[in-house]
């Protein structure tokens, strides 16, 4: 029983009361913790989660109006920095924090979206090995995607000019680090699946940190290599460095010169198996033969246990026939395989230095006998050899 003299408050006016003293003393703060229970709701766009510390948590939520101009993807585990209000969700008596804005913070937690996109792609079935490429073992063109003032770039065409100088190389520029960088890639690796005329991709950067790096662990990035009709090598970083597409690339390669050299072979290891090869095929061709001379003594005896000389006479002609086939055969067999040698050969005198500087050109040395690639690794003044064919010439850079 209650006078109606009496002060008393309903349910609603005190949680409206409780509501309005917070929200006077408990306005425009900034507030740090870690992300827990996150909610995307769909029809609404709203958000709603629980921010923590060690030792105490509160339910927030962030609109719709205010979530829309996020610059990351909040998950469980992120430590954020939020700026908002304390209010009272009066319907059911509960406090909550309003999120106005929100600031990632830290490695941590980009650690934390690491471990969370890998789990995801892994269940995904990105990383299988099943689905990776194989890698061609002489590629005659390789696509390079980098950035274009990195020295991964440099690296790789040092490399390839080196060990494979006939290798065609086509270089597409891209950012490699910041907010744009991730669609760059992607449209980059687009680029070469429109153009259509690479064996494989070299995508790589130098070392950095871990937010550096982080473009290579964007999902969109994931994907494209993924979906990429194209043998994809990866080369980021440096040999300690690990990224999400590292996992979706047909090959992980330490460092950029590395990816080079894998994809390269010198010109002494093409020879070598070359003539593996023509050993082989010659050892093939002299085993068919001696069985085709077998074969030909095996219907000889036969014949001659003919008695009957028309018989005799029969198979002899059907022996004279089939010797002129094998003769026949043989030496076509033979043209043929003389033709590839001297194709294989005529390939081979091309790629030969000897035969570049009989065109008139000539190869710069330094003290040292190493080849010189830029004019800037001579100061004014600085001696040089010109390796020409009949000899080398003596020189000195002037300007």
């Amino acid at each position: 029983m209650y006078s109606e003299k009496e002060n008393h408050f309903t349910v609603s006016e005190l949680n409206d009361s409780i509501s309005s003293s917070i929200r006077s003393s408990h306005s425009n703060l900034w507030i740090i913790g870690e992300v827990s229970d996150f909610h995307y709701h769909d029809s609404s766009g709203h958000i709603y989660f629980s921010l923590k510390d060690e030792h105490s948590e509160i339910r927030s939520v962030m609109f719709r109006a205010s979530n829309q101009f996020l610059k990351f993807q909040p998950i469980n585990g992120s430590m954020v920095k939020i700026f908002g209000s304390i209010s009272v969700f009066e319907k059911r008596g509960q406090i909550q924090l309003v999120c106005n804005l929100m600031e990632e913070l830290g490695v941590g937690d980009l650690f934390q979206k690491f471990e969370f996109l890998k789990k995801k792609l892994d269940q995904e079935g990105l990383f299988s090995n099943e689905r990776k490429s194989i890698l061609p073992h002489y590629p005659e063109s390789v696509g390079v995607l980098t950035s274009g003032s990195g020295a991964a770039l440099q690296d790789i065409l040092k490399v390839l000019k080196t060990r494979s100088p006939h290798i065609k190389i086509y270089f597409r520029s891209t950012t490699v680090q910041g907010d744009r960088a991730g669609k760059d890639i992607v449209q980059g690796i687009n680029d070469f699946i429109e153009f259509g005329n690479v064996d494989l991709i070299i995508l790589g950067r130098g070392g950095g940190s871990m937010e550096d790096l982080w473009a290579f662990n964007e999902e969109i990035v994931a994907r494209s290599i993924f979906n990429c009709s194209i043998p994809i090598i990866t080369a980021i970083g440096h040999e300690t460095d690990f990224t999400i597409a590292d996992l979706v690339a047909d090959m992980r390669a330490p460092t950029p010169s590395a990816a080079a050299e894998i994809i390269s072979a010198k010109v002494s290891t093409i020879i070598n198996q070359y003539n593996i090869i023509f050993e082989n095929i010659k050892k093939l061709f002299f085993i068919k033969f001696e069985g085709l001379w077998q074969r030909l003594d095996y219907f000889h005896n036969l014949i001659m246990a003919q008695k009957p000389q028309s018989k005799i006479e029969l198979q002899k002609k059907i022996i004279d026939d089939f010797d002129n086939r094998l003769y026949q055969s043989s030496s076509f067999l033979l043209k043929n395989l003389i033709d590839q040698l001297d194709s294989y050969d005529k390939r081979l005198h091309g790629l030969s230095p000897n035969h570049v500087l009989k065109r008139g050109y000539s190869i710069a040395l330094d003290k040292n006998g190493k080849i010189i690639l830029s004019k800037d690794q001579l100061k004014l003044g600085d001696k040089f050899d010109l390796r020409t064919v009949d000899g080398i010439i003596g020189a000195k850079k002037i300007s």
